[in-house]
């Protein structure tokens, strides 16, 4: 992160993707990067961690942006002190999962929860068998895009892309 930072000419966001990488960047090196680069300006926190998103919320310096990059707490994170997030099933569902977050960044909890828990089964499907399988299937369902994946990535099963076909139905209506 270091090198990234020394060599950027543009702000720098860390990425802290546990499930994706093996390795988990602790709160306490996010804090020290923050403090010792003044264009690492914020985090995309992935690793669904509630515990250690609320530290790296508590101690960040005042300008730097703590972004959620876990769909599914993504509004806990918001409502916790979060700037944002940057998402995957808000490619399939943008204006839903955006009212959602404006809710929650405006406090409007009630209304909030209830489209978090609306889409709450989506963003377990895309999920469920791997990304972007699961975000392509939902663009297939829509009629928006033909799923493509490179190996060794693989298309989702017939029965999740069922699902994922049956709730993108009802969900137009």
């Amino acid at each position: 992160f270091k090198a990234v930072a020394e060599a950027s000419p543009i702000p720098v966001i860390l990425y802290n993707v546990p499930s994706r990488t093996g390795s988990n960047v602790l709160p306490s090196t996010v804090m020290r990067l923050a403090n010792d680069f003044k264009n690492i300006v914020a985090i995309k926190e992935a690793a669904g961690d509630m515990i250690q998103a609320m530290q790296l919320l508590k101690n960040k310096p005042k300008d730097f942006l703590v972004i959620s990059g876990d769909d599914m707490t993504a509004l806990s994170l918001v409502l916790a002190g979060g700037s944002g997030v940057i998402s995957v099933i808000g490619q399939g569902f943008p204006t839903t999962f955006s009212e959602m977050i404006r809710l929650g960044l405006n406090r409007k909890v009630d209304q909030a929860f209830s489209i978090q828990y609306e889409l709450a089964p989506i963003i377990d499907m895309i999920f469920e068998q791997g990304n972007p399988a699961g975000i392509k299937q939902v663009f297939e369902s829509m009629g928006i895009a033909e799923i493509t994946v490179r190996l060794p990535l693989v298309h989702v099963d017939q029965n999740l892309a069922d699902r994922i076909h049956s709730f993108v139905q009802v969900s137009k209506k």
